[in-house]
């Protein structure tokens, strides 16, 4: 009888990924356990420092990694340089997602609905409303997210890949149908969210069952060396491979938001609360562009030994989706008239632009890949932020109106997210203004920008590889991008605010609808359908829906000058980081 041996595992290697997950679980019990006065400040403290840990032990870890990657727990994490880079910068932009989070303005609410399983509109949320009760439930949510991300861009075994997966999606799930406003569209949003992540994980599972079929294993450096080994002398069998790997990159493709797998993104980015958007947008992107590079490239490393001519299948594939994607996210994103919607077309258009490289399959994409991904993630997390501080309110005539605290003399409703809205804004918020100009610049691909320098990285990759080609359609892209963006620049910063004949806007405040005695609700009503719907209601001097930026009562702020300053660093002192993501290009251990 044999006897069970333990394995030997190196706890460090995982620390990063047990200070997160296991923050998650403790998160759970003080809901249990912590009085609901108290939940919410342990909460956060509790996520933010399980972050910051994280990004610390990865520091601790990193010199080791370059030096020696290693696998633990027999393959089923493998801590590789680009693997550790990939956690460090999920972790990073984990931490300034939290911090907008944990933001409350000072309407004294935060972004997320009291109860958020209650059916809206009924007596029961109002109810909730007027208790005053908080979901605090949140910070383990996103920590379980976090920490499956993590895992899912360090993992060589697919089976664990779908795991993470799944451990990270089915929070998102849940976390989009919470929004404290427009309440039916976030629950649509998470309903659109799941149904299609569903089919994603069914493709991706599937693929998965495909290459084990082939290569009787599910570790992608053993099925790489399966195909060395082997060969590929059935048509059947190279069949086999070439479905599975594709129906695996479908799957990991829906997370990055490519076409024609994106048609969640827009509906979900607009419905979900704003800070969980930012969150999703920068670090789902991070881990799922990651966990790509790691199927592709290791991969690769058999298929184009063995058969140039299935390799050159498997690009071509990777060629026509990222010129779909360029094309649909500049192109339509360059229509859209709600903000949430142009960030999340401008998402897809990045997606597009992060393809280009990965199509090079170039030594150079895995560091490029890396800077790429912190640079947008900083940039989109700065901009959803302040999308959070930009707010509809309805204020009565005669209220004392000027910029001070908003709970004094109106109410403040949802996020003003019309194009057309933001008119006059520079005005008002220069500093806001000018922080939102400079992550839209990023995003442009501006020199002196983190953007610009992520971009160059990227289309450097692709011409390396021999598709020049393809990095002149990502410039091309690129220019047609600006020009949305700059609309967006041209509205804030020098179009007047919008007038209404005989209501005139107070000091501080954009004008941009008015409304007769109806209630709040109907108001919120008016003001989720945009400008053209709230404009129907009976303009009088009594009541009028003005647009406002609200103060934040830190973390937002705090999160919103990190992401500036970091988006000004990368692009104008960018060598530190690039040194580090050149040493996390060796990927396979």
């Amino acid at each position: 009888m044999n006897e069970f041996v333990a394995p030997e595992i190196d706890w460090l290697a995982l620390a990063p990924l047990i200070v997160v997950l296991g923050a998650g679980v403790v998160g759970v019990l003080l809901e249990a356990f912590v009085p609901a006065r108290a939940r919410r400040v342990t909460q956060i403290v509790l996520t933010l420092a399980a972050l910051a840990g994280s990004v610390a032990f990865v520091a601790v870890l990193w010199p080791q990694i370059v030096a020696q990657p290693v696998q633990v727990v027999g393959g089923s994490v493998t801590l590789t340089p680009f693997a550790l880079g990939a956690q460090g910068i999920i972790a990073v932009l984990a931490f300034l997602g939290v911090l907008v989070v944990a933001d409350r303005t000072a309407t004294g609410q935060d972004a997320f609905a009291p109860t958020a399983a209650a059916v809206p509109g009924t007596s029961y949320e109002d109810l909730a409303r007027r208790s005053g009760l908080e979901q605090t439930e949140i910070y383990p949510l996103l920590l379980f997210a976090a920490g499956g991300m993590m895992l899912f861009a360090a993992t060589d075994d697919l089976i664990v890949m779908f795991i993470a997966l799944e451990v990270l999606s089915l929070p998102l799930y849940v976390l989009c149908a919470t929004a404290r406003r427009r309440r039916l569209l976030s629950q649509e949003a998470a309903a659109k969210y799941f149904l299609l992540g569903a089919f994603a994980s069914a493709l991706f599972i599937f693929g998965v069952a495909l290459i084990y079929g082939f290569a009787g294993t599910v570790r992608l450096l053993e099925i790489a060396q399966a195909v060395q080994q082997g060969g590929l002398p059935l048509e059947g069998m190279t069949g086999l491979l070439v479905a599975g790997v594709l129906l695996v990159t479908v799957g990991l493709l829906f997370k990055v938001g490519a076409v024609p797998f994106h048609a969640w993104t827009p509906d979900v980015y607009t419905g979900a609360p704003t800070p969980i958007t930012g969150f999703m947008a920068a670090c789902t992107k991070a881990a799922a562009v990651a966990a790509l590079v790691e199927v592709l490239y290791r991969i690769s490393i058999g298929v184009q030994a063995v058969s140039p001519e299935t390799m050159r299948q498997l690009q071509v594939v990777i060629v026509v989706v990222a010129v779909l994607t360029m094309a649909v996210g500049t192109v339509i994103g360059s229509v859209q008239t709600d903000v949430k919607r142009l960030l999340a077309y401008s998402s897809i258009a990045h997606a597009g632009f992060l393809l280009v490289g990965i199509a090079g399959f170039s030594s150079q994409v895995q560091s490029s890949t890396l800077f790429y991904l912190l640079a947008y993630g900083v940039a989109t997390i700065g901009a959803f932020a302040v999308v959070t501080l930009v707010r509809e309110r309805r204020v009565t005539a005669g209220a004392g109106e000027d910029n001070g605290p908003v709970e004094d003399d109106g109410v403040v409703l949802g996020e003003a997210t019309e194009i057309a809205q933001w008119a006059g804004l520079g005005r008002k918020a220069p500093w806001l203004t000018a922080a939102f100009a400079l992550f839209l610049l990023s995003m442009a691909g501006i020199p002196l920008t983190a953007g610009f320098i992520a971009k160059f990285g990227a289309f450097s990759g692709a011409t390396s590889g021999g598709l020049w080609w393809l990095a002149v359609l990502g410039v091309i892209a690129s220019v047609v991008a600006v020009a949305f963006y700059l609309r967006l620049l041209v509205v804030m910063v020098f179009q007047p605010a919008p007038i209404t004949p005989g209501v005139e806007p107070a000091e501080g405040e954009v004008l941009t609808s008015a409304a007769g005695e109806g209630s709040a609700g109907e108001v919120g009503e008016a003001a989720a359908g945009g400008v053209a719907t709230a404009t129907k209601v009976q303009a009088t001097a009594a009541q009028r829906v003005v647009v406002t930026v609200v103060r934040s009562r830190g973390p937002a702020a705090v999160a919103i000058a990190v992401c500036a300053v970091a988006t000004v660093i990368l692009g104008v002192f960018p060598s530190l980081v690039l040194n580090l993501a050149a040493e996390a290009s060796k990927f396979v251990p």
